[in-house]
């Protein structure tokens, strides 16, 4: 599956199948508060939880594609990811885009 944030493909002449999307909403978890509001504290990046968004994304990819292959997609264009806050501690990332089919 090709996947790009562009309108097309170089190259290839598409056919639009529709919007598809992938989401997941993840929560923080009470041991890595602890650690990253002492790294807070002191400064530098939070690892913990950059690690937790990239798997978020991850996730929301993967389940973003599979809603593309359901349409029988040969790429996505357009991609483009969100990232919102549900509540305290929680966080939503949702990645949508076009499913095209190749002519």
């Amino acid at each position: 599956m090709i996947i790009v944030n562009t309108e097309y493909i170089n190259g290839k002449e598409l056919e639009t199948l529709g919007l598809v999307k992938g989401t997941t909403i993840q929560a923080k978890n009470i041991g890595r508060d602890i650690t990253q509001g002492l790294r807070n504290i002191v400064g530098g990046e939070l690892k913990a939880y950059t690690d937790l968004m990239n798997q978020s994304r991850e996730t929301a990819t993967q389940r973003m594609i599979e809603d593309a292959e359901k349409l029988g997609a040969d790429a996505i264009v357009n991609v483009r990811f969100s990232t919102s806050s549900i509540m305290q501690g929680a966080s939503e990332v949702l990645v949508y885009g076009t499913a095209v089919k190749f002519k």
